[in-house]
């Protein structure tokens, strides 16, 4: 669960899409804020088409246009990423350290940071509707520039909710992404998104 008090959550009609493509633009248009439950795996593919799964952590996001998101890890550990619009805190607990930086549009932040901006989408991706599977919608984004730290992304969705993210990079890894019950259209309290550096912690310039 979510972890601020006073939410008012505002119900948005789901209706038939014609495509993944589609379910995108609407998505983008009408969300302006969500916060849900996350499941994230880093997995390989091997010569031979075999997947690998490298990592599986959990947790829970918040975020709300423009630039601003919390992105907490519970599971296996505790880690928070956390931008309030300007910059960029990464706590990891075990290790008693924050790291902050300028927040950019880098997907290296947070792979959901494209739901984050001025709805410019198609300015910087090529979009490719990629046919449906186990029931979801998908479709592929190209990026448009030639220095990003991945090949493509894929989006899924069904009845007009985000329900995966899939981040290929040039190393041959992939990030997917599993979202459970996504609330949308929340008002979050003014400075929710504040991040409060805790005592003692080492703080590094990143």
């Amino acid at each position: 669960m979510p972890i601020f008090a006073l939410l008012t959550i505002a119900t948005i009609p789901i209706s038939a899409y014609a495509s993944a493509t589609e379910q995108m633009k609407t998505f983008v248009k009408k969300v302006k804020t969500a916060c849900g439950p996350f499941e994230q795996r880093q997995v390989k593919v091997g010569e031979n088409g075999e997947i690998k799964v490298l990592s599986i952590s959990s947790g829970v996001f918040e975020f709300s246009r423009l630039g601003r998101f919390t992105w907490r890890y519970l599971k296996p550990y505790e880690q928070v990423l956390q931008a309030d619009g300007e910059m960029l805190y990464i706590y990891d607990k075990d290790l008693n350290q924050v790291t902050q930086r300028k927040l950019d549009t880098s997907l290296e932040a947070v792979p959901m940071f494209i739901f984050l901006g001025k709805n410019d989408i198609e300015q910087n991706f090529t979009l490719k509707n990629i046919g449906t599977r186990d029931g979801v919608d998908w479709v592929r984004l190209m990026p448009k520039a030639q220095d990003t730290q991945f090949q493509h992304l894929g989006l899924g969705f069904k009845n007009g909710n985000l329900s995966s993210v899939e981040v290929y990079d040039v190393f041959g890894n992939i990030t997917l992404l599993m979202f459970g019950k996504m609330q949308k259209n929340l008002t979050f309290p003014a400075g929710h998104f504040k991040f409060i550096i805790p005592k003692g912690v080492d703080v590094i310039q990143g």
